[in-house]
């Protein structure tokens, strides 16, 4: 059966692609940030991975605010990028593997997840950023990609309890596929920021780095929260934190922090990486 070595999940703000595409990752404003990566990259180096499963809520390149669904899995052998407007060069398509992603489709739609299944699916900076941050190089794409859209734009928004059974159901889908593929969970956003409104520019620390301890052992608690209190406590953007909670459900119920930064301000947000990993992983 295939396997999940573990969860990275961290910030995608576009800003962190025109850092990379400038070349600024020892610039002093972005070296905290991109600082927290070599330990990641080791750790990837130790687990090789097959695929990679991303969380992540897209920004209007592939959904917008007519249609705009809660919850979408691309069905594809690949997956482009497509100009944004953010400045931000568009990336090499990313391989997909399309009998992956329809097994986990088929498993969400068994267990009462009405997933949109797309077999095109644009994917925006929400993905190709962590994805250059995990695995850095002009178009090195050394796993395969299955992108799960969330809704975290357009109210009303999916539940944290809703997003946590969806990553247990993710979860559970790799687990009972027939292969031997490695599988590690991305999730993108976060964490507390607002872009807009009286409060731009709100960052909760004391919010986000419990909830970087809280979602280790006891991920159930952080879904007793409702949208509108993350709201209230992480800002309008802050609902990010959805992706974050439905990566730790893919991971099942034991994990264990390997690696953790928390740094502010990047671009008025908060931006935070977490390694989790699983029984599963390889020992270094």
């Amino acid at each position: 059966m295939a396997n999940i070595v573990g969860s990275i999940t961290t910030s995608h703000i576009p800003a962190i692609g025109g850092a990379i595409a400038k070349g600024l990752q020892d610039d002093p404003y972005w070296e905290p940030f991109f600082s927290a990566f070599p330990p990641v990259h080791d750790w990837l180096a130790d687990q090789q991975p097959d695929m990679v499963v991303v969380f992540y809520n897209d920004h209007g390149l592939n959904f917008f605010l007519d249609k705009m669904p809660t919850f979408a899995i691309g069905c594809a052998n690949a997956y482009n990028n497509a100009d944004e407007g953010w400045g931000l060069p568009v990336t090499a398509s990313y391989p997909g593997d399309a009998a992956f992603s329809w097994h986990i489709a088929k498993h969400l739609i068994e267990h009462e997840f009405d997933m949109v299944t797309c077999q095109e699916m644009l994917v925006d900076h929400a993905l190709t950023v962590p994805y250059s941050l995990t695995w850095p190089g002009k178009d090195n794409r050394p796993v395969k990609v299955v992108p799960i859209n969330i809704n975290t734009v357009q109210h009303p928004l999916p539940s944290a309890a809703r997003c946590y059974k969806l990553g247990k159901a993710v979860g559970d889908a790799i687990r009972s596929y027939g292969g031997d593929e490695k599988v590690v969970i991305l999730g993108t956003g976060g964490l507390s920021h607002q872009l807009d409104g009286q409060r731009a520019g709100f960052i909760n620390k004391k919010f986000d780095l419990m909830c970087l301890d809280t979602i280790i052992g006891d991920p159930e608690t952080l879904t007793r929260y409702s949208n509108e209190e993350i709201v209230e406590l992480a800002g309008t953007q802050g609902v990010e934190f959805l992706m974050w909670i439905a990566a730790r459900g893919a991971l099942g119920d034991t994990v264990s922090e390997k690696h953790r930064t928390y740094h502010i301000p990047i671009s008025n947000t908060a931006a935070a990486v977490q390694l989790l990993e699983t029984p599963s992983a390889v020992a270094a």
